[in-house]
Order: structure tokens, then C-alpha cells, then sequence
């Protein structure tokens, strides 16, 4: 495992006092031997900033940059990164949010094991903690889980199209060799996946899914919440390279087709055996993969429920994109 690469890790943090508490020690704890923290106050009117000079105070690997609003860049991540990545003093950096814990003390080691010769972008599983009587949590973990599947197989294919900034890693050097967020600053989300989209290519970029370089957080707690949260994602997604639109787009267009299709087959009562047949067929097939993938990533409990979870965001996609057509949502905090 490469230990050898000095590793920056980024947080970027607004109104983040009490998860900073929480989560910093846990990467504070991380068995690698030269890493820095740096964390930044984007403009919290919390204790965020108090937080961070106690942590400041008991550790000398940990950075602040204060960011102040003003009006070009009013409450704008991707300003607050960037100012981030310039403090930085290590080339390599890994990001992840406030309100994130890494799952093993080897999570910073994993990551960067991932920069080999060539490669200057690494994709990692960012989950969510788990509440076993919530609906609601295994439907935003499934979600996330079906994401990571699909970004990690387009990257694994040779065309990355995503990737999450709850466990992100790439070089300061294809950050300025593409001039930062410059081609799509004047969207508020996207720091993440808009990058990934125009800087990751088949040469630079690596996954990294083992179950200690996993990271989770804090999921929303109510579906309103977590409805708005998807409804900015799918809006940025409208950027993405068109190829990674097109086929992106004909992956649910496919899954519609196929429910709607198997419906009014049975309501036709046209062959129905085979139709059931069919139906049986696709769900051993879907839930191989599923399993295996939810294996790898610490999600084996999702499993069982796929079936239904996958009709529901069909449903809340379908909602999303017509909500999306008449208005646009709001973005970073």
C-alpha cells in the first residue's frame, strides 16, 4: 500500500460546529504518516470557527481558511474549495464533507494507494449511517448505493462520469490544468460531479470501493429534505458530457419501459407465465449484481427491498424532472 504520497484532506464546512466535533477526531485518528487537515469556515454564523481553533490548538496538522461572502460569490462551495485547494500545501487531495466519518483508520491509506503512475483522480463510496427502522434511511442508502454502481462501472468501462465529494480524491494539478470549477462556477452545485465529468478520462482516473476506504454521514430525516437535496442533483446532471446524458437517460427511460410494459401485460393478461417469467428472470439477474455490489460496500440489508425501492424512485424521478422543468432549486446551504 502507498504510504509514501503526503495527502492534503479538504473539509469544507458551513454552520458544521457540532459535526465537526463529532467526526474530526475520526480522521485526526487515521493510520497514515503524512496527512494535514484542512478545514474550511465557508462564512458559518455558527461556532464553526471556535471549533476549529480548538481542534487548532490540541493538533498541528490541522489548517483553517476563514471565507468571507461577497458578492461575486455569494455562498458558492465551489469559491470556498478553491480557496481550500490554494492553502493546501501537499499536491494530492482527498475530500470529504463535515458531517462524514471515515469507516477504518485506514481510510486516507486506501485513497491514496489509489494514485498510481498516470492516475490523478480517485472515486470512493461516500454511504450513510443506518437506521434499521427507517424507511426513509434505506431508500436514500439504496439510492446511493445504485449511484455508486453505476459511477464506479462507467469509470471501471473507461468513461468516469461522477463522483461524490463525501470520499473524493485528485491532484492540485489536474485541479489548475483545467482551471478549477471555472466552466461551471455559475452553478452552485457540482463541485463534485461536474468535475469528475469534464477532468476524469479512461488514463487519470481510478475506484476505490474497499470496506475501509468507505466514508458515511448523516442522511436527511425527512423526505422533503432529501427530495430537494435529489432535485439540485438532477439539475446539475443536465451538464454532464452528452454521451453520459444520452446513455444516462436511456438507463431510466429503460427501466419505465419495462414496468410499464410488464403492467399492462398482466392487466392484458397476454401471456402471462412468460411475462412472470421475464419479471423472475430480471430480478435474479438485478439482485446478483445488487448483492455483490452491497457486499463490497457494507450495504448487504438493502438487498431484499430492491424491487421496491427501485418502483419508488422511478416514481420520485419522474416527479423530480417535471418539478425541475417549472422551477429551479436552491443550492449550498
Amino acid at each position: 500500500m502507498n504510504t509514501n504520497i503526503p495527502i492534503s484532506v479538504i473539509v469544507c464546512a458551513k454552520n458544521e460546529a457540532e459535526n465537526l466535533r463529532s467526526f474530526i477526531p475520526s480522521i485526526l485518528d487515521q493510520n497514515y504518516p503524512d496527512f494535514e487537515i484542512v478545514i474550511i469556515n465557508d462564512a458559518s454564523s455558527d461556532d464553526t470557527e471556535q471549533v476549529i481553533e480548538e481542534f487548532q490548538k490540541i493538533d498541528k496538522r490541522i489548517k483553517c481558511v476563514k471565507v468571507e461572502n461577497n458578492e461575486a460569490f455569494w455562498g458558492n462551495k465551489k469559491y470556498a474549495l478553491t480557496l481550500g485547494i490554494k492553502k493546501a500545501k501537499n499536491t494530492h487531495l482527498l475530500f470529504t464533507d463535515a458531517d462524514c466519518a471515515p469507516q477504518s483508520k485506514n481510510w486516507i491509506s486506501h485513497m491514496a494507494n489509489g494514485f498510481q503512475p498516470g492516475i490523478q483522480m480517485v472515486l470512493g463510496y461516500g454511504g450513510y449511517f443506518q437506521d434499521t427502522s427507517s424507511f426513509l434511511n434505506k431508500l436514500i442508502r439504496y439510492e446511493t448505493l445504485l449511484t455508486a454502481i453505476q459511477y464506479f462501472s462507467y469509470a471501471k468501462l473507461g468513461s468516469p462520469y461522477m463522483g461524490v465529494g463525501r470520499n473524493l480524491a485528485y491532484t492540485s494539478r489536474l485541479f489548475y490544468e483545467i482551471r478549477g470549477f471555472a466552466n461551471h462556477l455559475h452553478l452552485r452545485s457540482g463541485d463534485d460531479d461536474l468535475f469528475v465529468n469534464e477532468a476524469g478520462t479512461s488514463g487519470n482516473t481510478t475506484c476505490v470501493y474497499d470496506s475501509e476506504a468507505i466514508t458515511r454521514s448523516i442522511p436527511k430525516k425527512n423526505f422533503k429534505e432529501w427530495y430537494n437535496q435529489k432535485r439540485r442533483h438532477v439539475s446539475v446532471a443536465g451538464h454532464y458530457q452528452v454521451k453520459h446524458k444520452l446513455l444516462l437517460s436511456l438507463f431510466y427511460i429503460a427501466r419505465i419501459c419495462f414496468w410499464l410494459f410488464f403492467m399492462l401485460m398482466l392487466i392484458l393478461q397476454i401471456f402471462p407465465i412468460l411475462v412472470l417469467s421475464v419479471l423472475g428472470l430480471k430480478l435474479i439477474l438485478e439482485g446478483i449484481v445488487y448483492f455483490k455490489a452491497a457486499q463490497k460496500l457494507k450495504e448487504e440489508d438493502l438487498v431484499w427491498f430492491f424491487p421496491i425501492f427501485d418502483l419508488f424512485l422511478i416514481s420520485m424521478q419522474m416527479a423530480i424532472f417535471i418539478s425541475n422543468l417549472s422551477s429551479k432549486p436552491k443550492h449550498w446551504k
